[in-house]
C-alpha cells in the first residue's frame, strides 16, 4: 500500500516564534485526534532545528523547502543537504515551480540537489507541473515527463523508494484556481505510467503522488478520492492549523 500524505509548504512565511507556535498547535491537535495519513510540514531553514526537536516524538515529520546543489564550501548563504539532515528533518522539497522560475533552477541543478539529498539520508518531495501557457497548448504531459527525466529518472529502484512526487499545475498555485479532480487524476495517472515505464508497475504502484495547487478542506475530499491522488502538498492552507487539519481530515 502506498502512503497517503498531507504535506505543508510554509514557503517564506512565519517568524521563528510564529512557526514554533504553529507547529505546537498542530502537534496538540493531531495528538488529540490521530490522522489517517502521514503529515509533513515544510518550514524555512531557520525553523528546522527548533521545530524538528519540538516534533521529535510526534507523528509529524519535518521537511526543508530546499537544499544546495553543492556538498559544502565557499557558498555564502547556502544550506547543504548534510546541514538539513543534521537538524532532524526527514524530507526536503525540491523542484518547486517558484524555485525553477525565480531562481533559475534547471533540471541539471535539481538532479544534483536530489542526489545530495538522498546521499545524506533525506527523502525528497519532488515537484513537477506545467504553466498556464503550456496547459493551453496541451503540453502538460510532455512537461511533466521531461521534468522527471531531467532530474529523477536516473535514480536506482532502491533510491526511488525515497522519492515522493508532487504534481503542481503552476496556473493553480496561489491563484485560487484548482485543476478539477478529473484533470488532476488524469495527469497523476499519466505520471504513474511514466514511473512504471522506467521502474515497472509494482514500484509505480508504491509511489506516492501528491496534488498541489489551491487544495483546501472544501475540495480535498474529491481530489483525494481519485485513485492516483495520494494526498496534497499544501501552500497557503498549511499556515493555519484548523485549515491544514481540515485537509488532513479528508482522509477520514
Amino acid at each position: 500500500m502506498r502512503k497517503k500524505i498531507v504535506a505543508g509548504n510554509w514557503k517564506m512565511n512565519k517568524t521563528l516564534q510564529e512557526g514554533v507556535a504553529l507547529a505546537t498547535e498542530l502537534k496538540d491537535i493531531l495528538a488529540a485526534e490521530k490522522p489517517n495519513c502521514e503529515v509533513i510540514i515544510g518550514t524555512p531553514f531557520i525553523h528546522l532545528a527548533t521545530v524538528s526537536e519540538l516534533l521529535k516524538d510526534s507523528i509529524i515529520a519535518v521537511s526543508a523547502e530546499n537544499c544546495a546543489d553543492k556538498e559544502s564550501g565557499a557558498y555564502t548563504g547556502e544550506v547543504s543537504a548534510a546541514m538539513v539532515k543534521s537538524t532532524g528533518a526527514e524530507y526536503v522539497i525540491l523542484g518547486h515551480s517558484e524555485r525553477r522560475e525565480y531562481y533559475n533552477e534547471t533540471p541539471e541543478i535539481l538532479k544534483e540537489k536530489v542526489d545530495l539529498a538522498l546521499a545524506n539520508g533525506l527523502k525528497v518531495i519532488f515537484c513537477i507541473g506545467e504553466s498556464l501557457e503550456q496547459r493551453e497548448a496541451n503540453q502538460q504531459e510532455a512537461v511533466c515527463k521531461a521534468e522527471l527525466a531531467g532530474s529523477v529518472f536516473h535514480l536506482t529502484p532502491e533510491q526511488w523508494k525515497n522519492i515522493v512526487i508532487a504534481y503542481e499545475p503552476i496556473w493553480a498555485i496561489g491563484t485560487g484556481k484548482t485543476a478539477t479532480a478529473e484533470q488532476a487524476e488524469e495527469i497523476h495517472a499519466f505520471i504513474r505510467k511514466c514511473v512504471a515505464d522506467v521502474y515497472g508497475a509494482q514500484i509505480a504502484d508504491e509511489t506516492s503522488i501528491l496534488y498541489g495547487g489551491s487544495c483546501k478542506a472544501s475540495n480535498a475530499p474529491e481530489l483525494f478520492g481519485k485513485p492516483d491522488i495520494d494526498g496534497g502538498l499544501i501552500g497557503g492552507a498549511s499556515l493555519k492549523a484548523p485549515d491544514f487539519k481540515g485537509i488532513i481530515d479528508a482522509w477520514k
